[in-house]
């Protein structure tokens, strides 16, 4: 990837975690998840607070920006996507309590039984289609969510 022509090798000892995470996230995404989770434990454990600063995750210097590459694992395991243009956000439908973020609002989606509560905890969420991973997708009349505020949606089976 380079040479120091006159001596020096000033990043030999940094993993490259972004990249680490990268694959991590890719493993996710293709079904290989208990690879990545583990890619990614494995990541974490370098930076314990005994072998490594757990808020700090070197790559080139310190405080690199590929190292955010680590969020993507969220947006994974969650299978979240949004769509601001079709006002649609798409989630897993394998039951848990997901984060979410729309770059104007973010919450929480709670899925049990193919009962999804939906939270904004900050801004405001309009939606006008809502879709589960394998289950299929509701369209939604006048749905609207502002701070605090929550609503419920149900899928028959």
């Amino acid at each position: 990837m380079a040479s120091w022509p006159k001596g020096g090798f000033p990043y030999f000892a940094q993993a490259m975690t972004g990249f680490e995470y990268c694959a991590a996230v890719g493993m996710i995404y293709e079904g290989q998840t208990a690879n990545g989770l583990q890619c990614t434990r494995s990541i974490r454990n370098r930076f314990d607070g005994q072998k490594g600063n757990p808020f700090n995750e070197p790559e080139c210097g310190y405080h690199y920006v590929r190292s955010m590459t680590s969020w993507a694992s969220i947006l994974a395991m969650s299978n979240f996507h949004y769509s601001g243009v079709n006002r649609t956000m798409f989630f897993t439908s394998t039951p848990g309590i997901y984060f979410w973020d729309n770059g104007s609002a973010w919450g929480t989606c709670n899925i049990e039984n193919q009962r999804i509560v939906l939270t904004v905890l900050y801004g405001k969420l309009a939606l006008d289609q809502f879709e589960l991973t394998g289950t299929g997708s509701k369209k939604l009349k006048n749905f609207l969510l502002t701070k605090n505020s929550s609503k419920t949606i149900s899928f028959d089976k």
